[in-house]
């Protein structure tokens, strides 16, 4: 089974927050807009830090904001700074030693195309892709007037 670790979705998910807020945001004010706990705010907020995705401001009106608008952070890069590498297998990321049958696996650089696949894929999503909002939630949040009600009929 292919699954985001936990902390790369929570990553997403506070990433699509500072980039559709904009400004400086504490981590207890993104914790309270996502209900993640604090601490885990804190610690995502430490790694993106880390890889460049994300600038702290220290002092009394710290806090912090994306690096780069997110249409130009794509979930790759997420997944890379929260996860490591990208690879399907413990063969196809180039290392070796990674498994057992290696010196005698058929399918050994075979996953390779596969991985590529998988990576540009998820090259192709960007935070921003993933904040809009569905075609339902749309549907929720605009009011429809009566008069446009009608004229549909």
């Amino acid at each position: 089974m292919l699954r985001l670790s936990k902390l790369a979705d929570y990553a997403v998910v506070l990433l699509a927050r500072l980039g559709q807020e904009g400004g400086l945001h504490t981590a207890p004010s993104l914790s309270t807009a996502t209900g993640i706990a604090e601490p885990t705010v804190a610690k995502v907020l430490r790694i993106l830090s880390q890889s460049g995705l994300v600038e702290a401001q220290r002092g009394a009106r710290g806090g912090h904001r994306a690096a780069r608008p997110i249409t130009a952070i794509n979930l790759a890069e997420v997944i890379v700074a929260m996860d490591g590498p990208i690879a399907l297998t413990a063969c196809v990321d180039g290392g070796s030693g990674g498994c057992e049958a290696e010196g005698h696996c058929p399918i050994h650089g075979r996953w390779t195309p596969v991985n590529e696949a998988v990576r540009a894929a998820l090259s192709a999503v960007t935070i921003a892709d993933l904040a809009r909002p569905s075609c339902a939630e749309a549907h929720r949040r605009a009011p429809v007037s009566p008069a446009a009600h009608f004229a549909a009929e």
